[in-house]
């Protein structure tokens, strides 16, 4: 059945992204949201290997963003509806994380944050928007700490899913307050809806723990 409802959320996502027309708003809106309503229908069904915690507050989560996906229109009200979607994904990750984050990813994601900070940021501070300035900032140091906290959960899913989450705002973004992006909304959406799957998938993911005696596994 999980396999059913993947298939689904390929299926609308595409015609979603290649077919429905910007106009009328409404219904773009409604085709929009009917992917993330099976990828929530998807995490419900994925068996909770992590925590049960684990799975409400992705869900949660998930929810959240289908919501920021029908106000993102209202640009500033979907940055704080998103902005919230994350918060939960960090608690998520937090409640699973095991690891250290590697120096190497550390200093990757430091300089990706000081970059897009200096190039998105910037842009708009010497506009004299400070009050988007500090939003954009916000927003960087929370997407940060998504990357950082799925790193340190050491599962595959939910890092590629928080990768390609973070590529899909960062396209978003770059396209409006730098340069116009061909195909953006292609590039946006599909990593998005593929960021959304995998951290969703990652509710299923199993957490390797040691006991006491480090020889013995426990999963």
């Amino acid at each position: 059945m999980r396999n059913i409802v993947l298939t689904a959320i390929i299926i609308m996502g595409a015609i979603y992204i290649f077919f429905i027309p910007p106009e009328p708003v409404g219904f773009k809106i409604f085709m929009k949201l009917i992917p993330m309503a099976l990828i929530i229908m998807f995490a419900a069904m994925t068996p909770p290997l992590v925590s049960t915690k684990y799975k409400r507050i992705v869900i949660a989560g998930l929810f959240v963003c289908m919501i920021a996906d029908g106000v993102i229109y209202w640009f500033m009200a979907g940055l704080v509806t998103f902005f919230i979607g994350h918060l939960f994904y960090i608690v998520a990750f937090k409640s699973a994380g095991r690891k250290r984050v590697p120096l190497w990813a550390a200093i990757l994601l430091v300089l990706y944050g000081a970059a897009m900070a200096i190039w998105i940021a910037g842009s708009q501070f010497a506009k004299g928007e400070f009050i988007l300035t500090v939003a954009i900032i916000a927003y960087i140091s929370v997407i940060l700490t998504m990357g950082w906290m799925a790193i340190r959960t050491g599962m595959v899913l939910a890092i590629t899913g928080a990768l390609l989450f973070m590529f899909s705002d960062s396209v978003l973004a770059i396209d409006r307050f730098i340069v116009d992006i061909p195909y953006r909304d292609a590039f946006v959406m599909v990593t998005y809806y593929a960021a959304q799957i995998f951290i969703a998938a990652s509710i299923g993911s199993r957490i390797v723990k040691y006991s006491v005696n480090r020889n013995n596994l426990i999963r």
